[in-house]
């Protein structure tokens, strides 16, 4: 049996995504026939102590409180950047030039001029990047997906998108990284997923007519102090598709009583789905092909007849998590690095992404419908 080349990895940030990140690499090595192994090389934090506690409990050999030890160390193959959005660009680079593939958590940079700087040295560069984008990677997307190519919708008329939370909803919470104006706000925080899906699954967005509005417009800061909110915190927008369909897309992250609401809904003239991320397991399908009488939304429940379902679990309506989401994605990523398949998002889709998100917030400050 041939050996696997073995790939060290050095972890930027130890918080809710560097703790997904972690699930992605140990998970995906245990699912998947990777041509891959991953090492839990070195972790970073700006704490000690809490770099530390998590080394322990994520497996990882060795600690740091500077970002850059990562970069700098020759035996690292690749570096996972879960920071606050506004450090992505000055550590992705500096991992780029040090000739490391890089993953980084979305949105990829504040600006998309950041981003495309950041693409444009990884394709220089000729290294692998990946970012986190996992909502793509469910397997009933992939399906919707493929029932739009097929034509089981027929022509695609509508669409509606939408990401909500609430984490930002209680006007007393204190100011953090998000509401500074390079954190990007609702719409580049969780927007950004809503805008992703929808190109997924109908391809490029055209023109885009934006609304975006602060409904909180100060918050207390860690001192004490009052800061202006600067972001939306809801953006929304019309939508205009390459393939004459026309939508909407949302995101809120002031939404009362929602934890994870990524929802869509495809109309056709032979059909429509419907789909909730706080259901992701299931997607339901309508069919004007039905006998009168007879018609409905079906429900779709995945299983292993939905690749790569199978792997994680034998049986059906067992159901998959977030955390296999994010072990599809790495899987995905190591393969790329291998040159088994393309890079499925890449720093260049990342890049797409935020551009959408400038346009949008162009398009609500000039109230105007814009190229995208």
């Amino acid at each position: 049996m041939a050996v696997k080349p073995t790939l060290n990895v050095g972890l930027i940030g130890t918080g809710f995504m560097g703790k997904a990140h972690v699930f992605g690499y140990s998970s995906a090595q245990c699912v998947f026939d990777l041509p891959v192994r991953f090492n839990l090389h070195t972790l970073a934090d700006v704490s000690e102590a809490a770099a530390r506690s998590s080394a322990r409990q994520f497996g990882f050999a060795n600690v740091t409180t500077n970002w850059r030890d990562i970069v700098d160390d020759p035996e690292i193959d690749i570096v996972s950047i879960t920071a606050p959005n506004a450090l992505h660009k000055e550590m992705a680079l500096a991992a780029i030039a040090a000739g490391k593939h890089v993953y980084c958590e979305k949105p990829l940079a504040p600006l998309a001029q950041d981003a495309r700087e950041m693409a444009e040295a990884a394709e220089a560069a000729n290294v692998r990047t990946q970012v986190g984008f996992n909502y793509l990677c469910n397997p009933m997307l992939q399906l919707a997906r493929d029932m739009i190519a097929a034509g089981e919708l027929g022509d695609i008329r509508g669409y509606r998108g939408i990401h909500c939370e609430d984490y930002m909803a209680d006007a007393s919470g204190l100011f953090t990284f998000r509401h500074d104006p390079a954190g990007g706000g609702a719409l580049a925080d969780i927007g950004s997923h809503a805008l992703a899906t929808a190109e997924f699954l109908c391809g490029p967005i055209t023109r885009v007519m934006g609304d975006c509005v602060t409904m909180i417009p100060t918050r207390s800061d860690a001192k004490g102090g009052q800061r202006s909110v600067e972001v939306d915190d809801i953006g929304r927008a019309f939508v205009r598709f390459e393939n004459g369909a026309s939508g909407s897309i949302e995101g809120n992250w002031i939404a009362t009583g929602r934890k994870m609401q990524h929802d869509f809904e495809i109309y056709g003239t032979k059909g429509a789905l419907a789909f909730s991320q706080e259901r992701f397991n299931e997607l339901h399908y309508f069919s004007t092909a039905d006998a009168a009488g007879r018609q409905g939304f079906r429900r779709i429940e995945a299983g292993p007849d939905h690749a790569p379902y199978g792997l994680f679990c034998v049986a059906p309506g067992h159901q998959l998590g977030f955390n296999d989401l994010k072990a599809i994605e790495v899987a995905g990523f190591a393969q790329a690095i291998a040159g088994e398949r393309d890079e499925p998002f890449n720093f260049r889709a990342g890049l797409r992404i935020q551009h959408l998100v400038e346009t949008i917030h162009r398009s609500a400050h000039e109230m105007n419908w814009l190229e995208a």
